[in-house]
C-alpha cells in the first residue's frame, strides 16, 4: 500500500507501481489503467497525485494517452525504443501479438509473485505439496550407476530415453492409449510437445479449432505462429459439436486443420469429455479430415476410466499429450507425445531441429520413479489431499458471495465474482494477491465476471476476506 511515512513520494510510489506490473508485464501491452478519478479512490489519495504519477508514465514511455479514453499500456515495440535510451525495462524482441501479451500477464505472474502470501491465480501445486524424497533417490540412483560426466558429454537419445519410452508405454496402456515404445517421443515439457505437434501439422494461416475458454498460453502459441484460432465453447460433457460442425462445413481454405482439447479435467472449468461428445468428434474428425492433439496434462488428477480420445480412437488421427510439471517438479520440464508410426518420424524431425535431444539425465531418473510405483503413490497422496483443499476453497467462495460457474473438480474452479475480473485482478495486486481473471482464457478477451482459482492456493481464508473487500469496493 501506498505510505506517508516513505521518503518517497505518493506520487513516485503509485508511478513505481504501475511501472513495476508494467515491466514485469502484470499489466499487458494495450490494457487501461484505472481512471484518475477511480485510481484516486482506490489509493486514497487526491486526483492531482494520480495526473502527476501517470505523467511519469508517460514521459518514461511505458503508458500512452488516449484522447476521452484514458491511459493505455504501450505495446512492446513502444517500450524496447524507451528501453534502448537506457531505460530499465523488459525487452521483447518484436511487437508481441495481442493474444500472446495478455497471456504472458499471467505466465510472467508465476515468476514475479507479488507477495509471499498464497497466489490463488497460480497454475501448479505449492512447492511444498510437490515434496518428496524420492526425486532425490531417484536422481542418486541415475548418477550412481554412471557418472554425471557420463551423462553430459554426449547427446540422449533423438526420441528420448529408452526406458523412459517403455515405462511410459505401460503407463498409457493402463488408460488404454495403445502406443509402443517407437511411437512416443520425449519433449521438454507438455507445451513443447504442443508446439511440436503444431509445426510439423501446420503451415502459417491454417485454421484451428481451440476450446474457449481454454489455456491462454495455447492461445497465443498459435497466434505467434500465425495459426487462425476458431474458438470452440467449451461445455460439461465436451465441445460445442454445432460450432464444429459450422467450421467444417465452411468453404474450401476456411476448413480446420487441427482441434486442440483438453478432454479430461479442462483449464480452467475441470470439465472431463463424456463418451457419446467423444465420439461426436471423432466422427467429425474423419468425416473432414482433421487433426486431433488430446493434451492430457492433469491425466495425473484423474480417474484411469475417463473417457479420453486416444483411447476411443487408437491414435489414428489423435496425437496424446502430457508432461509432469503439474505432479512432480515444474523445474524438470518432462513431457511427451505419443502418435501413430505414420506421425512419430516427422514429430521427431521437429524435434531435433529444435533442440536435438531431451537430458537423459532426468529422463531416466523419471523412468525410475514410475517404475517403482512413486509416482503412483504420489499422484495418490496428492490427489487425496486436493479432495479436502477443494471443499475447503468452495466453502470459503460462496461464504464470499461467488457463485460456482461449473462443478468443482481436478485443480481448477470456474468462480462467477459478479464484477469485472480485470478490474479486480488489478486492485487484488495492491493487496498482493494474484489472480486469473477469465478474460485471460478467452482469444480475444472479452470482459467477464469470471475467474479461475486455484483449489490447492485458495483455500486460504484471509485471501477470501481481502477479496470480499475489494469486490464490495468496485
Amino acid at each position: 500500500m501506498l505510505t506517508r511515512t516513505s521518503s518517497q513520494s505518493l506520487t513516485g510510489q503509485l508511478a513505481d507501481r504501475f511501472a513495476e506490473r508494467i515491466r514485469n508485464r502484470l499489466l499487458a501491452p494495450g490494457a487501461r489503467l484505472p481512471s484518475v478519478r477511480e485510481c484516486a479512490r482506490q489509493q486514497g489519495v487526491s486526483p492531482h497525485t494520480v495526473v502527476a504519477a501517470y505523467d511519469q508514465l508517460l514521459a518514461q514511455g511505458l503508458v500512452e494517452a488516449r484522447r476521452q479514453k484514458g491511459f493505455y499500456v504501450r505495446d512492446a515495440a513502444t517500450v524496447n525504443g524507451a528501453a534502448s535510451m537506457g531505460m530499465s525495462f523488459v525487452s521483447q524482441p518484436a511487437p508481441v501479438p495481442v493474444v500472446a501479451a495478455d497471456a504472458s500477464t499471467l505466465i510472467r505472474g508465476m515468476f514475479h509473485r507479488p507477495s509471499d502470501k498464497p497466489q490463488p491465480g497460480m497454475g501448479v501445486f505449492p512447492p511444498d505439496w510437490l515434496e518428496s524424497t524420492f526425486m532425490p533417490a531417484a536422481l542418486r540412483r541415475v548418477t550412481g550407476a554412471k557418472s554425471l560426466q557420463e551423462f553430459s558429454l554426449q547427446y540422449g537419445e533423438p526420441a528420448g530415453d529408452s526406458g523412459l519410452r517403455r515405462s511410459l508405454s505401460t503407463k498409457l496402456a493402463g488408460i488404454n492409449v495403445p502406443a509402443g515404445p517407437d511411437q512416443i517421443v520425449t519433449t521438454v515439457g507438455a507445451t513443447h510437445a504442443l508446439d511440436i505437434v503444431s509445426r510439423t501439422l501446420l503451415r502459417p494461416g491454417d485454421p484451428v479449432m481451440v476450446e474457449e475458454p481454454g489455456w491462454a498460453l495455447e492461445f497465443a502459441r498459435l497466434e505467434a505462429l500465425g495459426m487462425r484460432i476458431l474458438p470452440v465453447p467449451r461445455n460439461a460433457d465436451g465441445p460445442d459439436l454445432e460450432v464444429m460442425e459450422r467450421y467444417c462445413n465452411a468453404g474450401e481454405g476456411h476448413r480446420p486443420k487441427l482441434f486442440v482439447s483438453v478432454s479430461v479435467l479442462h483449464n480452467p472449468t475441470g470439465y472431463s469429455l463424456s463418451p457419446g461428445s467423444a465420439h461426436r468428434v471423432l466422427q467429425l474428425a474423419n468425416k473432414h479430415d482433421f487433426h486431433i492433439v488430446e493434451d492430457d496434462t492433469y491425466s495425473h488428477l484423474a480417474p484411469e476410466h475417463a473417457t479420453r480420445l486416444s483411447s476411443l480412437d487408437g491414435l489414428r488421427r489423435t496425437v496424446y499429450v502430457s508432461g509432469f510439471a503439474k505432479i512432480l517438479a515444474p523445474n524438470w520440464r518432462i513431457g511427451f507425445l505419443a502418435a501413430s508410426p505414420e506421425l512419430v518420424g516427422r514429430f521427431l524431425e521437429t524435434k531435433l531441429i529444435a533442440t536435438l535431444t531431451t537430458p537423459s539425465l532426468f529422463e531416466r531418473a523419471l523412468a525410475w520413479c514410475i517404475d517403482q510405483g512413486q509416482l503412483r503413490r504420489h499422484a495418490e497422496r496428492i490427489r487425496l489431499r486436493l479432495d479436502g483443499a477443494r471443499g475447503r476453497t468452495v466453502k470459503l467462495a460462496l461464504s464470499s458471495g461467488c457463485t460456482l460457474a461449473a462443478e468443482p473438480a481436478g485443480l481448477f474452479g470456474w468462480v462467477d465474482t459478479g464484477v469485472d475480473t480485470d478490474a479486480l485482478t488489478q486492485r487484488m495486486l495492491d493487496e498482493g494477491y494474484l489472480i486469473a481473471p477469465g478474460s485471460l482464457f478467452h482469444a480475444r478477451r472479452p470482459p467477464t465476471t469470471l475467474m479461475r482459482i486455484n483449489f490447492a492456493t485458495g483455500q486460504d481464508a484471509a485471501f477470501w476476506k481481502v477479496f470480499a473487500r475489494v469486490r464490495d469496493q468496485l
